[in-house]
């Protein structure tokens, strides 16, 4: 009977072709879930996933570096690959243990937020073992493609990155549409692991192919016990340690995060990754929310509530006599499940006829209605992520405009303080009033705790009279504890009114927030960072106010002097190479700058990356295995000189960057349902696909130029390495810095700036390259 796993020179292998795919494929679904997990841990913060992601991008590349300066026999090749398939396997169960371990040594209280120095090293702790493994497993896997092959190096670097691209983007898409929906992250972990293990014997023993299924079949009986009885088991264990000191009621992991919630006394709280959404018995904040607005207009009929339905707002609500219709807009449906579970008193009020629950995301709602509201409140946490800033920006204001009628208003809430308000805070508090007043003609403030702003078209609709409020109050016979007669006029005396006024008056230089220039989400990075002492709030602050055109005139003009100096080398093959290597690193960063902002931007436009995280990842990684097919038959037919298609590539990344945030803000202009669906369903996986596309055809071309005739072992992997490098400063630049400060507009054209210079590079060896040709 024929092996899977005979040496055939040329040709590899079904089980080499399958082992290499597999790398890819442990790679990112270890990427979704570990993401997943630390998102949790970290409370979302778009801080924490710049940190995490470019630990993940650092960790890979120390790895693949490392591979690559070790000696590989003649022998030792297929067993090296067995090993580290077999500790990458059962790595990542113990990772994920270790993650939610990890926040009780830096985290006193759940909930609270957690410093940049406990991430970093949290980061730095928990993903050095998965991520060493998954970068070493690439170039020792392309050493046993070269030695089973019998091709060289430059070859099976190139077709080890192709396989892997394909196991990623397969990987991606089979989590998206399987693994996330039905399984829990040590389920998914444990298939991950049987499936190395299998092929680890598989390469080991040299099976055929019957063995191949009896082993398969023995693992999926292993397997079934495991998934339904050991890893749940192992999930409520972990999930404890999460929360110490509080008796954990329940979790559910939705498309959307991780929902969980916890009792202590007599309250209860739920978090959504991490973050508080609410707590009951919680009177005086559902009170507030809701009542302050109601109270603003005279006979409110149809109400919109966007957020704030487990705290009991809609029970609150409908206590307005007048009401007789309230949308309660919410997008992940297991919420609400968790609610009644859990929260009865509030859930009561959600089988009232009067109420309408929308299974959607608030924005897309209103695209998609027509539907005119005379309140629309929106009870949702600061604008602390890119999901939440986006129902504070100008656009989604102005799409709430069109739905009010015409004597509606419009209610929103931000922490604040009763006693003394930060400069910071005072800044991002203007920040949000300027931009209510680019929509709204009328705004009024309510100091305290809780600023809560109303805005309104017309005049005369809003009031900030108290005994208006009071005289309403009474004649609805609203039977409430916290807004009250004798509270009232204390949160609305005049001099309050006219302290909060005044400090809320715009600067002319307060920004507008608006979705591509996230400046709201910048201010909350500040309040965020000041809260601990490392200096990072002064440092993020004094690097905002550096202008934009001297730092993307100082970084081209910078990588231009260092690309003029490397275009002096003294050999023209170490040119070459050098060249090859300053491409393939600002590649690596272009790529991940892409990534980022193709799933921050879907998140500003839409609000559910990480139902689409999964799917865009694995798109973009099939297109990085496109591009390497198609690289991979460049190579090999030699159409063109190898420098001419690296410019040309470097060109398109030039351009890729604005025309990426272009084409993904058309869709968000238009009040289309259709338009909507075309985005998500089509033009974001498409750009990630195509983004994919150019790095991946670049790789073959540039292995080709930096390893030669591919005699060199050492340099095997170093290409890998530089990638992921460029990748990893990507991440952190972008996430920490450029979007929050200047937005994605700035920030593309900034990456424009970083691949300009070497592609300058490129076109002088090409142009010596073509002199030496012709001589």
């Amino acid at each position: 009977m024929q092996s899977v796993t005979t040496p055939c020179v040329g040709r590899p292998t079904v089980a080499i072709r399958a082992a290499l795919g597999l790398v890819g494929f442990s790679a990112i679904i270890g990427q979704i879930v570990l993401m997943r997990e630390l998102v949790v841990v970290f409370n979302g913060n778009e801080i924490s996933l710049g940190i995490m992601l470019a630990t993940w991008l650092m960790w890979t590349a120390a790895g693949s570096g490392l591979a690559s300066c070790l000696a590989h026999g003649p022998s030792n090749a297929r067993r090296a690959v067995a090993a580290l398939e077999c500790l990458l396997g059962v790595s990542l169960l113990p990772t994920i243990w270790i993650l939610r371990v990890a926040r009780t040594f830096f985290q006193t209280v759940p909930g609270e937020l957690v410093g940049p120095v406990p991430m970093l090293l949290t980061s730095l702790a928990c993903l050095s073992g998965f991520c060493v493994l998954s970068g070493a497993l690439f170039v020792v896997g392309a050493h046993m493609y070269q030695q089973e092959c019998g091709v060289s190096s430059r070859v099976a670097t190139s077709s080890a990155y192709l396989l892997e691209a394909a196991g990623s983007g397969f990987g991606g898409i089979l989590a998206s549409v399987v693994l996330l929906r039905f399984f829990g992250s040590f389920q998914i972990a444990t298939v991950t692991a049987l499936l190395n293990l299998c092929m680890a014997a598989v390469l080991l023993l040299r099976m055929k192919r019957a063995q191949v299924v009896g082993v398969a079949v023995a693992a999926a009986l292993f397997a079934m016990p495991f998934l339904a009885y050991v890893a749940p088991s192992l999930n409520r264990s972990a999930q404890q340690r999460l929360w110490p000191g509080f008796r954990l009621l329940g979790s559910r992991d939705s498309i959307y995060g991780n929902l969980v919630v916890i009792e202590t006394g007599n309250i209860r709280s739920i978090y959504d990754n991490g973050v508080i959404l609410a707590s009951a018995p919680d009177e005086a904040a559902a009170e507030e929310a809701v009542h302050y607005a109601l109270l603003e207009h005279p006979a409110p009929r149809h109400i919109l509530l966007i957020g704030g339905g487990v705290n009991g707002g809609i029970a609150q609500a409908l206590k307005h006599p007048t009401l007789g219709r309230l949308d309660y807009v919410e997008l992940d449906p297991a919420l609400i499940d968790v609610t009644k579970q859990f929260f009865p008193a509030p859930s009561v009020a959600l089988s009232d006829p009067r109420v309408r629950i929308h299974y959607a995301d608030g924005r897309r709602y209103l695209k998609a209605v027509r539907d005119i509201f005379d309140v629309i409140i929106l009870d949702l946490p600061d604008p602390q992520t890119a999901q939440l800033n986006r129902f504070y920006t100008a656009e989604f204001l102005r799409s709430a405009r069109d739905h009010l009628t015409p004597g509606g208003l419009l209610a929103l809430q931000l922490r604040a303080s009763e006693d003394y308000i930060s400069p910071d805070l005072a800044e991002f508090l203007r920040c949000i009033h300027r931009t209510l007043r680019q929509v709204f003609p009328y705004v009024v403030t309510l100091p305290g705790e809780t600023i809560h702003f109303f805005a309104a078209v017309q005049p005369d609709v809003l009031t900030d009279d108290p005994q208006t409020l009071i005289l309403r109050l009474q004649s609805r016979h609203l039977e409430t504890e916290y807004v009250r007669e004798y509270f009232i006029p204390f949160r609305m005396a005049p001099d309050r009114m006219a302290q909060v006024r005044e400090l809320l008056q715009p600067l002319p230089t307060t920004p507008v927030n608006r979705d591509f220039e996230p400046i709201a989400y910048y201010f909350d990075v500040v309040l965020w960072s000041a809260q601990f002492k490392l200096g990072f709030s002064r440092w993020f602050r004094a690097a905002a106010h550096m202008s934009f055109m001297p730092i993307i005139e100082g970084t081209f003009v910078t990588l231009l002097l260092v690309a003029l100096v490397l275009g002096y080398l003294p050999a023209r093959e170490t040119r070459a190479r050098t060249s090859a290597a300053c491409c393939v690193v600002a590649t690596g960063f272009t790529l991940m700058a892409l990534q980022i902002l193709l799933l921050l931007a879907f998140q500003s436009c839409y609000g559910y990356v990480y139902h689409q995280l999964a799917i865009l990842i694995a798109m973009f990684m099939a297109g990085i295995a496109l591009g390497g097919w198609m690289g991979i038959r460049r190579v090999r037919s030699h159409d063109e000189p190898p420098f001419r298609a690296i410019v040309t590539i470097q060109l398109l990344l030039v351009a890729s960057g604005p025309t990426l945030i272009f084409l993904v803000s058309l869709p968000s202009k238009i009040s289309s349902g259709s338009a909507t669906l075309l985005a998500t369903q089509f033009l974001f996986p498409v750009m990630a696909g195509l983004g994919g596309i150019l790095g991946g055809y670049q790789f073959p071309i540039a292995t080709e130029i930096y390893l030669g005739d591919g005699s060199s072992k050492a340099g095997l992997g170093a290409l890998y390495a530089l990638d992921l490098l460029g990748g990893c400063a990507g991440a952190l630049l972008l996430s920490a810095y450029l979007i929050p400060v200047f937005g994605f507009w700035k920030t593309a054209w900034l990456s424009a700036a970083v691949n300009l210079a070497p592609a300058l590079l490129a076109a002088r060896v090409s142009l010596e390259e073509a002199k030496v040709s012709r001589a």
